[in-house]
């Protein structure tokens, strides 16, 4: 199974170093933008509704609250959001 998974890996690597770097960006903006609405719709699941200023605060909190600055700009977001 190993062999398979290296051979497999390597095939993905060599996919990915082939595309130009504009499709790289571009797949990179759609994984971000598929983890960022994944924990949106995890935060909806777990609170309920919310606006969508509540739930785009909340969202970056989840994403980027384990950095003190940005943890502390993001509450004083979500306290002006109500």
């Amino acid at each position: 199974m190993e062999m398979q998974q290296s051979e497999l890996e390597a095939r993905y690597r060599a996919a990915q170093d082939a595309l130009p770097p504009h499709a790289r960006v571009a797949r990179a903006a759609a994984m971000f933008v598929w983890a960022r609405d994944l924990i949106g719709r995890e935060i909806i699941a777990d609170r309920g509704p919310l606006s969508p200023e509540r739930l785009k605060w909340e969202t970056a909190m989840r994403m980027y609250g384990s950095d003190a600055v940005s943890r502390k700009l993001i509450q004083q977001m979500l306290d002006q959001a109500g």
